[in-house]
């Protein structure tokens, strides 16, 4: 099996979510700011998986051992250093969440319930007693769970599918959709920080984390045909429960819609 197998496998879902309904059902503010304020828990989590890969894949605790392949530590190092300190539009350093936070305040979007749910994480120490109790959409609370119920077995070539099939290999034309209807239906509203979140995304995993992915999941498999198959399943899995996330986050403006006619 490789890496051309899965993508085989995995078009079905690909293709649900580049030609998913939501991309045109956001034609207000108020749609904009249900996406984003939805969205971010995907910005967020996607953090820990890439964390959860470090930490399998290069040495985090002391004294230090150099553990693993050089290559895939230097891969996966790469991506953190992108993905947690990135330089933000005004030159200073950010993650990607921090950017994207400032992105929803720019535009007026609601960061609170975001805030209060991370506030819920740190003081329960559990993440998915958290889920389990937040208010969340059933389909956001089932994304979240899978994310980290794939982080909890501790499998480092399932957390690289759910993170490289499941995120980064579809952000950049997926990202680009959506930023060409936020350009488009948003023109007078103040979009500059998302509409640099999204490009600098399009341009780091088009051009450089998508492929090191690619090569941390030839690493991480190698010859093993059972570990082909299991990244198989999470990728499946893990499309699935993005869909899944689209169809929330639709749900929240169609209802909002019904609410005001």
């Amino acid at each position: 099996m490789s890496i051309n197998n899965i993508n085989d496998s995995i078009q079905p879902q690909k293709e649900l979510l580049l030609n998913h309904p939501l991309y045109n059902k956001v034609k207000t503010i108020e749609d904009l700011h249900r996406f984003l304020e939805t969205h971010i828990y995907a910005v967020w989590d996607f953090m820990s998986l890439l964390k959860a890969l470090q930490e399998k894949l290069t040495c985090t605790t002391t004294p230090w051992l150099p553990v693993g392949n050089p290559e895939t530590r230097y891969l996966i190092n790469e991506i953190v250093l992108a993905e947690e300190t990135d330089l933000a539009s005004d030159g200073k350093r950010q993650s990607h969440f921090e950017m994207y936070l400032d992105a929803m305040n720019e535009c007026g979007a609601n960061s609170w319930p975001i805030l209060a749910f991370l506030e819920n994480v740190n003081q329960t120490k559990n993440i998915f007693v958290a889920i389990k109790n937040s208010e969340l959409h059933p389909n956001v609370k089932a994304f979240l769970d899978f994310t980290f119920r794939v982080i909890e077995e501790g499998k480092p070539h399932k957390i690289a599918a759910a993170f490289t099939f499941g995120r980064e290999d579809l952000i950049p034309s997926m990202f680009t959709e959506i930023l060409k209807n936020f350009q488009k239906n948003f023109p007078e509203t103040k979009l500059d920080k998302l509409i640099y979140y999204f490009e600098r995304h399009i341009e780091l995993d088009a051009d450089e984390h998508g492929p090191m992915a690619m090569k941390m999941i030839q690493e991480l498999c190698g010859t093993n045909e059972v570990k082909w198959k299991e990244m198989e399943s999470v990728s499946i899995e893990a499309l699935e429960k993005r869909i899944g996330l689209w169809n929330a986050i639709e749900e929240q403006i169609v209802v909002k819609e019904c609410a005001e006619a």
